[in-house]
């Protein structure tokens, strides 16, 4: 009997042993090269729950893109990345999630399923996201959504390695390229990228790095 989609991915998570780099990363932020062409204003995506486009223009201040993962061992950052929108909000600072199965495969439903599998499974216990999730797609390889290339081409990656072959899904790979799921990219209201932080980044790190980032800038 097949098992549903939910209990196949926990047994694969399991037996993975959530199947997450193993490496330990040599820092666990960047900051973004200066002098950067372009900004995400010239990007958009489709909500996750509806299928609007969105550009990204209509988000004014700072913005923090997450690629995300229903069955990763991080997706327990889920309830602390509402914690960290809604803190940080007042200081005109949004979280953006874009959900990605290239990483483990650990994003395997359909747009449709990602927000039940949230609610009842993981995280579980009727969770829902307080910040705007986009559509699935890829952030890396031939078909990787623009707004990632302009990301990634923004700022340095913050490990030199890329991880276990046999769990990453895509071609072609390229130094830039995001390492893992909940990886995080802020941009400033100038619409360019400002720092990325590594996957296994604590949410606390973001957290203190930003608003630290946002006392340097009153000060100027």
């Amino acid at each position: 009997m097949a098992l549903p989609l939910w209990a196949s991915c926990l047994f694969s998570l399991f037996v993975g042993g959530l199947a997450q780099p193993a490496q330990e990363p040599q820092i666990m932020r960047t900051d973004c090269y200066t002098g950067v062409t372009g900004t995400i204003y010239e990007h958009g995506a489709l909500t996750l729950s509806d299928g609007d486009y969105v550009p990204f223009r209509r988000f004014e201040g700072h913005v923090l893109f997450v690629n995300v993962a229903s069955y990763c061992g991080l997706t327990a950052q889920y309830p602390e990345l509402n914690a960290l929108h809604e803190e940080l909000k007042p200081h005109g600072v949004v979280v953006l999630g874009f959900p990605c199965n290239q990483f483990g495969k650990q994003e395997p439903g359909k747009n449709s399923e990602i927000l039940s599998g949230l609610k009842y499974v993981r995280p579980g216990g009727g969770f829902v996201p307080s910040f705007q999730l986009f559509e699935k797609g890829d952030v890396n390889g031939e078909n990787e959504q623009k707004i990632f290339t302009f990301l990634k081409n923004s700022c340095p990656p913050t490990s030199e390695l890329l991880g276990s072959p046999d769990q990453l899904f895509w071609k072609p790979m390229k130094v830039h390229d995001i390492r893992w799921n909940f990886e995080k990219f802020l941009v400033g209201p100038d619409g360019v990228p400002v720092m990325r932080w590594f996957h296994k980044a604590p949410i606390s790190t973001v957290r203190a790095d930003i608003l630290e980032y946002l006392k340097q800038l009153k000060t100027k």
